[in-house]
């Protein structure tokens, strides 16, 4: 099991049906198996699926596996998934093209299922290992949560995704109201404890299957939510600010109220590719601007 308590996700990726049920029945007690019976299909499957590693055939008609390897690392949303080629080519010429265009190992055909399974292991430990260590560069030093350089990475990807598929994209924008009054009253060191609790009262507030919370900069925060509609994404922000209402982290230097409040600018629809992130930031923001002008604590939507 993953480090999220499910199966690692395997893309099997071959022409030949037999091969495809022969990994199934392999693979199927330890991982999520999933198939493709060409390049294109293993294309569209691992732009939609984000496998953990895939495994691909060399030899295929229309689009053999090097194209198929070339496309995936050429694409930010596969990029970084391990590719096993399996393959009944021998000669040293061909593993090296492939290790050279990426590919993380080699498999023969016929295949040792001990074999395969031994290298999937260790590919997709490899990756583990990599993904912990990158991700110390993608955290927030004073709240602990991801920070913008994480949040433009996933927002990036996530609205690609939603894109391809035609999905709904949401983004939620808050402050953190009267901050400046805040720190004045009670100093900087309480100030970082009240950060602190924010984030915590944010990150904890999503379902982690639903979102992604990141401090955006100061006291804003944001709240990416690829694939949820208008509505679940207004839904959301409202329990996000009483989940910051019912913190009761004391604010006496604040005009709206004796406890520390949060405004939260929302922003979604259905992407087309008339949109951009950089768009639906500033439509969430001004959504964040009404609820200032509003008194503050409060849920502005704005649709697109």
């Amino acid at each position: 099991m993953s480090s999220e308590g499910r199966k690692p996700k395997v893309l099997a990726v071959d022409d030949d049906r037999m091969n495809i049920n022969m990994l199934i029945g392999l693979l199927e007690d330890e991982y999520d198996v999933l198939a493709a019976i060409n390049g294109a299909m293993g294309l569209k499957a691992a732009g939609r699926t984000n496998p953990d590693l895939i495994l691909l055939d060399i030899t295929m008609p229309d689009m053999d596996g090097y194209e198929v390897l070339n496309q995936l690392k050429a694409d930010p949303l596969t990029k970084d998934i391990p590719v096993i080629f399996i393959t009944g080519l021998t000669d040293a010429e061909d593993e090296a093209k492939g290790l050279d265009l990426g590919a993380s190992d080699y498999v023969s055909k016929p295949f040792n299922a001990t074999v395969v399974k031994a290298r999937i292991r260790t590919q997709l430990r490899l990756k583990e290992q990599a993904d912990q260590l990158a991700a110390y560069a993608f955290l927030d030093g004073l709240t602990g949560i991801p920070n913008r350089r994480s949040f433009d990475d996933k927002a990036a990807e996530g609205f690609e995704r939603c894109l391809r598929n035609q999905m709904d994209f949401g983004l939620i924008l808050l402050d953190v109201d009267h901050f400046k009054f805040y720190n004045d009253h009670y100093g900087h060191a309480q100030g970082d404890e009240c950060l602190k609790a924010v984030a915590h009262a944010i990150a904890s507030g999503i379902g982690s299957e639903e979102g992604m919370a990141a401090r955006y900069g100061g006291e804003e925060f944001v709240v990416l939510l690829p694939g949820v509609q208008a509505a679940r994404c207004e839904s959301i922000a409202e329990s996000l600010r009483a989940g910051v209402w019912d913190m009761n982290f004391e604010h006496a230097a604040s005009p709206v109220a004796d406890r520390v409040t949060g405004s939260f600018g929302v922003a979604a629809g259905k992407v087309s590719a008339s949109n951009s992130v950089e768009q639906i930031l500033e439509l969430a923001d001004a959504g964040l601007y009404a609820c200032k002008g509003g008194g503050r604590n409060c849920v502005t939507l704005k649709t697109f």
